[in-house]
């Protein structure tokens, strides 16, 4: 009787061990266009980020999630010896982006170098940051969609904006028009995602703008059904316990403001024939529109922000598919109350953040972040761009991103919604 329980125990446990070899030889070459391979440890020293304690985490970890580390630990350490050899090479900085002048007067890039400013007290305000964030999810009288759901209960594709590195052990939601595209292209380098002529890149800058955004070139959340199967979720919560979690926020309104710039102001192909030719219709009442941006843009049909802010109104908008990305809630991009983020960047101070993060990660030697650009959409325009909007839609666009404004601790905009 023994014997025959040992054997079957044996038979159980090389089964897992082979399960556990597929999942590993699946990380490391399933994907040949992506050089990364799965680690449960951080790279950096625990405690290195406020509010986490030095193996606080570890040691909450089921039995299974320990041997699964350490049989994986041999992947992690060769990980480290690369990127030990990579970070010997400072990055130089990369010359300008051609970019048109209109481009130039809508994004405003500023490629000059910024002089030192005054350090901020990182780790304080992160702590703030995160107390806000934390207060509020947890605040049962502050309510708002999704809040109360569990990250279980979140679909695969609304994770399509965490981006993984595993080499480094970082996870990043993106949030477009908060400095997204220098950040996946930082998230790129790390993760040696892209390759330029066989060789991963090295420079930020010198990546494309093209294969910043395609979705090909990330490692997300979403994709992580298809790569492990019934594993994912279990992979994705060993993930979200180990890795460094971050994102980048601004000014809800502004962010608005900064969406409507570029896609509607520039010409943009894909957001005239999806969204400028229905709203034109619906809200302008043109007839017989062009069926191409630079047509449209010669005849002087463009959107109108007051367009625009009646489509984000508009309970049928929601109704026909989700918002945008670039106008999407960050609630709904990031799901703050569900992923416990360990540090929460803004785009009004987002040089300072951006060299406190890439230290906390121990990456600044490796890289630097990009130059970001000029904030022409600044809060103080608001007042301008609000000017012909009436109130009561106003205060109906408050909210609708209410919770953005109070879980990021952005203050409400009085001047906005009163008479």
């Amino acid at each position: 009787m023994t014997k025959a329980r040992l054997l079957r125990l044996s038979v159980v446990l090389v089964s897992i061990f082979m399960i556990l070899l597929i999942i590993v030889y699946w990380d490391n070459v399933g994907t040949a266009h992506f050089y990364l391979h799965t680690s449960f440890s951080r790279p950096h020293s625990p405690g290195a980020i406020p509010g986490i304690t030095a193996g606080e985490d570890w040691e909450a970890l089921p039995d299974v999630d320990e041997f699964l580390a350490k049989l994986l630990s041999t992947s992690l350490k060769q990980n480290s010896s690369i990127s030990q050899k990579t970070e010997q090479l400072l990055v130089q900085g990369s010359n300008k982006p051609v970019v048109s002048n209109l481009e130039e007067n809508v994004r405003g890039y500023d490629w000059s170098t910024h002089n030192a400013r005054s350090s901020l007290d990182q780790e304080k305000l992160q702590i703030e940051r995160q107390r806000t964030l934390r207060e509020f999810c947890a605040n049962s009288s502050f309510t708002f969609p999704t809040k109360e759901r569990s990250f279980d209960d979140i679909p695969n594709y609304e994770l399509n904006h965490l981006i993984v590195d595993d080499r480094h052990g970082v996870i990043y939601c993106y949030v477009p028009k908060v400095a997204c595209t220098n950040w996946k292209r930082v998230m790129i380098v790390l993760s040696e995602s892209l390759l330029d002529h066989g060789v991963p890149y090295r420079n930020p800058l010198d990546i494309p703008r093209e294969h910043v955004h395609n979705t090909s070139t990330h490692l997300t959340f979403n994709k992580f059904w298809r790569r492990y199967g019934k594993f994912s979720r279990h992979l994705m919560k060993i993930k979200l316990k180990k890795y460094t979690k971050f994102l980048f926020v601004r000014d809800p309104f502004v962010r608005l403001i900064s969406a409507f710039r570029s896609k509607f102001e520039l010409e943009n192909e894909e957001f005239y024939r999806r969204f400028a030719i229905p709203m034109l219709k619906l809200y302008s009442n043109h007839t017989n529109l062009p069926t191409s941006v630079s047509e449209a843009f010669g005849a002087g049909l463009k959107v109108s922000f007051s367009d625009f802010i009646q489509y984000l109104l508009d309970p049928r908008t929601e109704k026909m598919a989700p918002f945008n990305e670039h106008w999407r809630q960050v609630y709904r991009l990031c799901h703050p109350c569900q992923i416990d983020y360990d540090f929460i960047g803004k785009l009004e101070t987002l040089d300072e953040d951006a060299a406190y993060l890439l230290q906390l990660l121990k990456v600044d030697r490796l890289l630097r972040f990009p130059p970001s650009y000029r904030n022409r959409t600044a809060s103080s325009w608001e007042d301008d761009w609000f000017a012909k909007i009436p109130l009561a839609w106003r205060r109906q666009l408050y909210k609708l991103y209410e919770a953005d404004f109070v879980l990021f601790g952005y203050p409400k905009p009085e001047n906005l919604l009163k008479d």
